[in-house]
C-alpha cells in the first residue's frame, strides 16, 4: 500500500474516495478546494492510500491544533468495496504519523460507539477507548421566529 499526502492537483481523488466511502456524501473537488483555502487547513493535512494495483482505497484528513496540542482524524473513510483489508487501520497510523509530524501531541478521533466498524478499526490502528459521551442537539430552526432575520436570544 502506498500513502500520499495529496495537494491541488490531486482533489479529484479524494474527493471520489469520500464518496465512495460515504453513501450519503456531495463532496466534490470544488469542496476540497474551499477547505483547502481556509485558514484552519494550515495546519492540516489530506492522506490518500492507493492498493497494490493502484486504485486509490482510502482517505483522512488531520487537523493539528498546533505543536504540542492534539490533532484529529476527520474525516477517514475506505471505498466500500475495499472494506476489510485493513486499508483504514493503514491510513489511521499513518494519519496519526502525519500528526506527529505537524507537531500534534496526541491524535483524536470522535465517533458514535455504535459505529463498531469505525471502532474496530480505530482500535486495530492503536487507540484507545475514551468513555462515552452524549451528544447534545437540537433543531435550531424551530426556535427561529417566521420571518425574522435575528437569531434566538439577540
Amino acid at each position: 500500500m502506498r500513502i500520499e499526502v495529496i495537494g491541488p492537483e490531486q482533489a479529484y481523488v479524494r474527493a471520489a474516495v469520500q464518496r465512495a466511502s460515504f453513501g450519503r456524501s456531495t463532496f466534490t473537488e470544488d469542496h476540497w478546494h474551499a477547505m483547502a483555502a481556509g485558514v484552519p487547513y494550515a495546519d492540516a493535512r489530506c492522506l490518500v492510500a492507493y492498493d497494490a494495483r493502484g486504485d486509490a482505497v482510502a482517505t483522512v484528513t488531520v487537523w493539528s491544533a498546533g505543536p504540542g496540542k492534539p490533532g484529529v482524524l476527520e474525516p477517514m473513510g475506505v471505498r466500500r468495496d475495499h472494506r476489510g483489508q485493513g486499508h483504514g487501520k493503514a491510513i489511521s497510523v499513518a494519519a496519526a504519523a502525519a500528526l506527529r509530524e505537524l507537531g500534534s501531541s496526541s491524535a483524536l478521533v470522535c465517533i458514535p460507539s455504535s459505529n463498531t466498524a469505525a471502532v474496530a478499526t480505530y482500535r486495530a490502528a492503536g487507540f484507545g477507548t475514551l468513555p462515552e459521551v452524549r451528544g447534545r442537539r437540537r433543531d435550531a430552526s424551530s426556535s427561529l421566529r417566521s420571518g425574522s432575520s435575528r437569531a434566538p436570544g439577540s
